[in-house]
Parts: structure tokens; sequence; C-alpha cells
């Protein structure tokens, strides 16, 4: 049994660097920095505590400040909100992604996999989720040929359309996997797992909702079949069992230092870096949104506000407490995403009825989430669409707000250009990230990104 382990959780901005309080099995109580074996059970944990990180991190800060959901307004911050972004400005996300993630995952599927279906099947969603996010910041990436250490330092780089099928086989070895039997297994997930505490039912609906985001992302290159493909998976999850926000899978937060949730950590240690987006603000003012102030707090005036795309005021809004208190979960693959995809798709296959329906119910579901009860005027006048009245500005324009905090926000509107925003003095908006320093010095596979407005592959 291998004794590597890998855990670069960056302390200053992650606030996720020894994991002690969930660490609680008995397999689970050694250093996790110092382990003297590999567990299961640590592994499955750590890979965990990697997606929350990733999930919540830079790679869904700067995506939301260039959706305009957030302004970036100070320091490193500000040059981002500027489409200033260098090599190295995300290196220690990319590295994460591979050391923290891919890597243990990959350890827990050669060490534990045989034998152990459910471990097998949620490290392998661990890997879908976190390949997605990685490659739809960066496009091309290594991948088959890489966590390969010595043997091959070289990597070359799986284009996107490669990278895509991998995650859509990832998930179809992992429903199959979380369907065996209880006797098939020789360990079990039970606290370990921070999210479900083990139940395979709950990570097959995760999966399911997966491949129907990653195919619905395939409305540019195949509109009708990325549509039927979209809805088909989302009847397996239906069929599986999901039915309200209860089976989100959301990352995890504690009161303790290094538990607490990021988006709070990072606020609390660099004030005034981000303030709540003008964009955003302005349009839940304009159809009086009852989540704004669950979103957004108060400015120094008693009113919401959000600082201008490019601009550095200060004097806005905050974000609000419901995101970004010290125990806030932060949505990862949700009932309410899964509902709008099933909009989106179909509507593209031209069912107005079914669209309106997962449309409004979307919204219901989440203003009933977000501010503890249903909103008879604004669901009146929002979340009472007809097949005569639907539209898919209307479906994407309310997906937008409903995924504040959330990377997928950024992808979304690359596909779609809704809502319709203006860039910086005008111009474009990224639509990706430089490659990596780190790759650009030692592997001569890459590809040396530098134009952030370059299209991916499923957005051409």
């Amino acid at each position: 049994m291998k004794k590597l382990i890998v855990i670069m959780l960056l302390p200053t901005m992650l606030m996720w660097s020894s994991c002690e309080k969930y660490l609680e099995c008995d397999d689970c109580k050694t250093d996790p920095n110092n382990p003297s074996v590999t567990t299961a059970a640590m592994l499955l944990t750590i890979g965990q505590v990697a997606t929350f990180s990733n999930f919540e991190g830079n790679l869904s800060r700067v995506p939301q400040i260039w959706t305009q959901h957030l302004a970036g307004t100070d320091f490193q911050y500000y040059e981002f909100a500027q489409y200033n972004q260098t090599d190295n400005d995300l290196e220690n996300e990319w590295n994460q992604l591979y050391s923290d993630c891919f890597i243990n995952m990959k350890l827990l599927l050669d060490d534990f996999g045989a034998g152990n279906p459910w471990y097998s099947g949620m490290a392998k969603i661990i890997l879908a989720m976190n390949i997605g996010l990685t490659t739809d910041t960066w496009g091309d990436i290594p991948w088959s040929q890489a966590l390969q250490g010595t043997e091959n330092l070289n990597p070359a780089y799986d284009s996107q359309e490669q990278v895509y099928q991998t995650i859509q086989s990832l998930l179809d070895e992992a429903i199959t996997d979380l369907g065996q039997p209880a006797e098939a297994n020789t360990l079990f997930p039970s606290t370990d797992d921070l999210v479900y505490g083990g139940d395979p039912a709950q990570w097959i609906k995760v999966a399911w909702v997966l491949k129907a985001r990653y195919t619905n992302h395939l409305s540019k290159r195949n509109p009708a079949a990325s549509a039927t493909e979209a809805v088909n998976a989302l009847n397996s999850a239906f069929s599986a069992g999901l039915s309200s926000s209860a089976d989100d899978f959301n990352s995890m937060h504690g009161a303790a230092g290094n538990e607490l949730n990021q988006w709070y950590a990072f606020n609390n240690e660099r004030g005034n870096y981000i303030k709540m987006g003008e964009t955003l603000v302005e349009l839940m003012k304009s159809i009086s949104d009852p989540r704004l102030r669950f979103y957004a707090a108060e400015d120094d005036n008693g009113d919401y506000t959000g600082t201008e795309p490019g601009d550095n005021t200060t004097t806005t809004s905050n974000m609000g407490d419901y995101f970004s208190s010290p125990t806030s979960i932060a949505p990862i693959v949700t009932f309410v995403e899964a509902k709008f995809i099933e909009a989106e798709a179909k509507f593209r296959s031209g069912d107005l009825t079914g669209a309106a329906n997962a449309h409004n119910a979307a919204i219901k579901e989440h203003i009933a989430l977000i501010t503890g009860g249903p909103d008879a005027a604004f669901e009146a006048a929002e979340a009472s669409e007809t097949a005569g009245t639907i539209t898919l500005t209307k479906i994407m324009t309310h997906k937008y707000i409903a995924m504040f905090t959330q990377a997928e926000a950024w992808t979304d509107w690359r596909r779609t250009d809704i809502p319709n925003l203006t860039g910086v003095n005008g111009g474009d908006i990224p639509r990706r990230f430089v490659s990596s320093q780190g790759e650009n010095v030692n592997n001569s596979n890459s590809p040396k990104e530098t134009n952030l407005f370059k299209k991916m592959w499923w957005d051409e």
C-alpha cells in the first residue's frame, strides 16, 4: 500500500489546512499532514475538503467578478476586475486541483477501489466534478497522461472534447459502482463522507445531475442532442429520488478557524477586496427580489448597492450572511440547478410547457431555500410562466440570479450570452484563464495560452 498523501490546502486563503474536526472516523485519527498509512476514509475526506476549496476559492471568486455578480475592488482582485491575469495568479489553484484532489482520488481508486465500489463511485464523482471545473476554466488539460509521476514529466494535453468524454465515462462508471449492493463492499464510507454520511443513493443523484450539467454545456456544439441527453439524465436523477434542495451537494463548514466558510474567511481577512456587483444588485432590485437582503449586506446608508464593473468603489454592499457567515454552506451541485437545466433543455427541445413548469419550480424552490418560505407576490410576477410566455432569456436570467457564488454561472453566460453583460469600458469579458506558470515552465506540452478572450471548444 502506498504511503503517499498530498495535502496543500493553502491556509492563508482557504482555511482548510488540517481537517482536524472532520477526520473523526477510527481510520482517520493519525496526523493528516504526516500519515503513516493511507486509508480509504482519509482519502475520501481529503478529496471532499479539496473539492470545497476548489469550488469556493478563486476558481469561483474570479468568475463571479467577471460575470458581475461581484466586483473586485482592491489589490489583486481589482486587477482581475480589469481583466488582468498573469500565469502565476492562479498557480496555487491549478496545483491544488492536481495535488490535493486528482492524486488523492487516484490513490483511493488504485489502493481501495477493487472490492469497494461505493468508495470507487464517490472518488469518480469527485474526479468528474473537479475535472469539469478545471477544463471549464483552462480548456485543454493534462489528463490521460497525467498523474504518472517521474514516469511522464511532460504529459500531453487532452482536448476539451476528450476531457468531456472522460467526465461522462467517470460518471457512468460511478453510477454503476454506487448501484452495487452492500455485500459487494469490504469497507463502508460513513462519517468520512462529509456531505452524505456514506449514502450511495445520494451520490447517484449527484452523478445524474452532473451528467446533465456537462451534456447541457454542449448547447452550442449540438443543441438538439445535448437537450435530449440532459433531459434524459435528469429524468434518471428524479427517478433516483432527486426531489428537493435536501439532496444538494454542498460544502460543509464548522466554526473553528480551519473549518470556516471560505467566502467568510476571505472577506474577513481581506475586507474591501470584493464587494457586491452592481449588475446583480440592480437586476434583483428591478424585480423586487426577496433574496437580495440575504445575498447582500446593507451599505453604510442602509441600502443595497453594488460596484460597477471595473470600478474600485468600496462603499457598496458586502456579501450577505446567507452565503458568507462562518458556517454557511456553499452550493456545488443542487436541485435548483437541475430544475433550471431541465427548463433550458426542454425549451431548446420545444417542450415549452415542461420548460415553464421547471422554470417556475426552480424559482419557488430557491426562494424558499434562501428566504425560509414562499413569496406569493414575487412568484406571481416571476414564477408563473406558461408555454406562451416562457423564454430562454427568462430562464437564464433567473438561473444567473440563483447561481450566485458559483463558477457555473460563468459557463452559462459564455454559452448563452444571457444576461446581456457589457465588459469593462465596453469591451469583451474573459472566457478562460491563461495557462499556469508551472505548466509553462515545466511541461513542454503546455499550450502557453495567454489570450483570456479565446473561446472554449464548447463555446465555439
